[in-house]
């Protein structure tokens, strides 16, 4: 299946995550990434596809939970290291001259803002982390020159602080090499090879 576009929706609770999700796929075929709970007590989903397909199950997934919707990203020509990174890839070879990490209050505003960030920028993404110890937050970390850095950082932060969903940015010149082994410890919650359970 293509992995044109790249849709997630945040729901408050289960119940309505679980309606969500069940019209979303019945609506297109669309590959579910990760479809689980978060905290705080949110439920959500992540799916890809092909555009229409994908925007065809965003639309069945947002009126079924309208009311339930905390967040929704819904991107067309996603960059493929996001899904990559979403799939469990990370990408720290070579000397990492600067690193770029990049918070956001929300799962749906930080992969928006990733994507930006690679669209943006000449930077490679290290990994980003949805993990249910962050409170519903997630962050993602990009690396290459200092000035490439940066701009990814104010091109992320365009689009959290427009979300209102910002939480932090830092810019890492030259990491020392004992602060890289703990840049991206094993998240609890990272989708699969091939998504599901």
């Amino acid at each position: 299946m293509a992995t044109e576009a790249l849709a997630l929706i945040e729901v408050d609770a289960v119940a309505s995550g679980l309606r969500a999700l069940d019209g979303l796929v019945k609506r297109a075929p669309v590959e579910v990434l990760e479809a689980n709970l978060v905290e705080p007590g949110r439920f959500l989903i992540l799916f890809a596809g092909g555009v229409a397909e994908v925007e065809e199950s965003f639309e069945a997934a947002t009126e079924s939970a309208h009311d339930g919707i905390v967040d929704s990203m819904l991107l067309p020509f996603a960059h493929s290291a996001l899904v990559a990174g979403l799939r469990g890839r990370e990408d720290r070879e070579g000397e990492l001259d600067t690193l770029g990490v990049i918070e956001g209050r929300t799962v749906a505003g930080t992969l928006h803002a990733c994507d930006r960030s690679l669209k943006d920028a000449e930077v490679r993404l290290a990994g980003l982390r949805v993990t249910g110890g962050l409170g519903g937050r997630a962050y993602y970390v990009v690396h290459g020159l200092q000035h490439d850095v940066e701009a990814a950082l104010d091109a992320g932060r365009a689009v959290l602080e427009e979300r209102d969903a910002l939480h932090r940015v830092e810019c890492i010149p030259r990491p020392h090499d004992e602060m890289l082994t703990w840049l991206l410890r094993p998240p609890p919650f990272r989708v699969g090879p091939l998504g599901g359970p």
